[in-house]
């Protein structure tokens, strides 16, 4: 079946805009992707016709509310095989997703001297909660390194571990590298071990089918915004029997089964328990559209056409004289380089002069930058609606700055 670019890229009303005179060449999906119209329509239906509080009245609107609240809910849990609707915690995104876990599961089972283990290619929110949670409790952070050609150096996990190792948070999809990791191996490794297993979707859930039942991992974190859908609200699925011993993160509205100013407070059952105040409905209803975009035109339709657009794009790059990219051959979603000795700001500042948008900057990912001795890159990432005429312009835009910059 033909992939359907065109319609696909009309449904994207800002696709058809020019920035500096050029037609939009949107090459930074993988920093925030550009929406639907059926996810603008279904947050504007929502506001205009059905808006209310959820969970907290007997009225029409309270009633319907709350149950496309809860429908997304399920839909989520269904989007990436989790075993039960209760497993699914609304968040802002991914990066509260590691929070709560680091806040809940952190503070209550790891002690003092018990270490955790991370990666080298991790985004700042995989890291920097585990190191604020290391500070206050006394905990070792333990790394697997990089090797040169972007992967994971997997040998060195099993030495990592010893019996104080409680936990490991690793990426599904390296943010700057596009590197996939092994999962099925790094999780039955940890398994091994006795491990607790949290994964980053973030980049990820909108390039290849995720089962979280199949991965075996404790929790799975994305963010609406990387896959279509609006800013603000974001998945943490944890597996029922954990979210079942973790005390509430935040405490507030919507949480609470009772409260006494003199007996305390008693609190709801997962994942209510982890939801305090007035959510943001009307991002979960855009959520569920952007899930059913997705699942309309079939994730791994997506990834057949994004994988054949990749191959197409690290081919046509190495028309460019001078470039350096970095990371493995097979990768997903985004490409990352620099043009010889030119800092990337600069080139960036270039091909936005050009309509062409791409990322600069050490994409929250310091430490890897480090490895590589650079101080920013920049990176190109591919969509589901991305062409091969936007790589084009990219190579031809490339080749242009380098001929002004020489």
């Amino acid at each position: 079946m033909t992939y359907p670019i065109e319609r696909i890229r009309s449904d994207f009303p800002i696709l058809a805009q020019e920035v500096n005179g050029k037609s939009l060449v949107y090459l930074d999906s993988a920093a925030s992707a550009q929406k639907p119209n059926a996810v603008i329509d279904a947050q504007s239906d929502f506001y205009r016709q059905g808006y209310a509080a959820v969970h907290r009245g007997i009225h029409t609107l309270s009633a319907e509310a709350t149950s496309r609240m809860e429908d997304v809910r399920a839909q989520a849990a269904r989007f990436i095989n989790a075993a039960s609707v209760d497993e699914i915690v609304f968040v802002k995104g991914t990066t509260e997703g590691i929070n709560l876990v680091a806040n809940s599961y952190g503070r209550h089972f790891l002690q003092p001297g018990d270490n955790l283990i991370i990666t080298e290619m991790e985004h700042h929110s995989n890291i920097v909660p585990w190191q604020m949670l290391a500070a206050e409790k006394q905990l070792d952070i333990r790394v697997i390194p990089l090797l040169p050609d972007g992967t994971l150096d997997e040998s060195a996990l099993p030495g990592l571990i010893d019996q104080r190792t409680r936990l490991l948070a690793v990426t599904q999809v390296s943010n700057v590298l596009g590197t996939v990791n092994p999962l099925d191996r790094l999780i039955a490794t940890a398994r091994a071990a006795n491990l607790v297993v949290l994964v980053d979707g973030a980049q990820g859930i909108m390039h290849q089918q995720v089962d979280v039942q199949a991965l075996d991992c404790d929790f799975y974190v994305f963010s609406g915004h990387k896959i279509y859908g609006p800013s603000g609200i974001g998945i943490l699925y944890g597996k029922k029997q954990l979210l079942d011993q973790m005390p509430p993160w935040e405490g507030g509205g919507s949480m609470i089964r009772t409260v006494s100013l003199s007996e305390g407070t008693t609190f709801l059952e997962p994942p209510w328990r982890f939801e305090a105040g007035s959510p943001n409905t009307a991002g979960m209803i855009g959520l569920g559209a952007a899930l059913s975009y997705v699942e309309e035109l079939g994730i791994d339709r997506i990834h057949r056409y994004e994988q054949g657009l990749m191959h197409y794009a690290q081919e046509a790059l190495l028309q460019v004289p001078d470039l350096v990219v970095y990371g493995p051959a097979d990768r997903a979603g985004v490409i990352a380089f620099n043009l010889g000795k030119h800092h990337a700001y600069d080139v960036g500042s270039f091909l936005d002069q050009y309509g062409i948008a791409i990322r600069t900057g050490h994409h929250c990912a310091m430490p890897l930058m480090d490895y590589y001795q650079v101080p920013s890159m920049c990176r190109a990432s591919l969509a589901l609606y991305t062409t091969r005429e936007d790589i084009d312009r990219l190579v031809a835009g490339l080749l242009r700055v380098k001929h002004l910059l020489g």
